[in-house]
């Protein structure tokens, strides 16, 4: 079974969040355990971008950005995925520099050291050089970046149906069994 690893930073892109957390809760005979770790710019963009702080009813274990105690932040932990979903370019150059000063940080450290799966969801739009070699370090230590972009073959019609498709996408390349549209069938 799987142990995941939620990190939620304050890039713009919340809704990914939501449907990621809600598509996890409906596939929760995948996974053993849940932790997450949600950002206090992160409260206030999902705050801003979705009107409530219903990341409060979730029923997995939240965690600070300072808990080095918790489980993931230790190879021995055996938390075997990790998603940063948004993912902001800040996280993404810590974890590209090896920069393990808080959680987020120091569980990328983790996945990438141990070659477990590491999914960052980039959003930000242009992207600059030093983001594009902070992608391309992170794909050679071994993680995944999968840009936070839309598909539309399945002719999404909310706002939370477009979210869907990068995060089945993210769901799919993390190895979890889902539902979802698939070109071709």
């Amino acid at each position: 079974m799987n142990k995941i690893v939620v990190a939620i930073t304050g890039a713009s892109g919340s809704i990914y969040a939501k449907v990621l957390l809600d598509k996890l809760l409906a596939i929760k005979n995948q996974w053993d355990e849940i932790g997450v770790i949600l950002t206090e710019n992160a409260k206030t963009v999902w705050q801003t971008e979705l009107d409530n702080e219903r990341y409060t009813n979730y029923p997995f274990k939240f965690y600070t950005q300072q808990d080095f105690n918790a489980p993931f932040a230790s190879g021995s932990g055996k938390y075997n995925i990790m998603l940063i979903v948004p993912c902001s370019m800040g996280t993404l150059g810590r974890i590209a520099g090896g920069i393990s000063n808080d959680l987020i940080s120091r569980a990328a450290d983790v996945m990438l050291k141990e070659r477990r799966t590491l999914i960052c969801v980039a959003r930000d739009t242009p992207y600059s050089l030093i983001h594009i070699r902070n992608m391309e370090t992170i794909t050679l230590a071994g993680g995944i970046i999968c840009p936070a972009t839309p598909s539309f073959y399945s002719k999404p019609k909310t706002l939370e149906d477009v979210a869907a498709t990068v995060v089945d996408r993210v769901l799919d390349l993390a190895g979890l069994d889902i539902s979802t549209y698939r070109w071709g069938e």
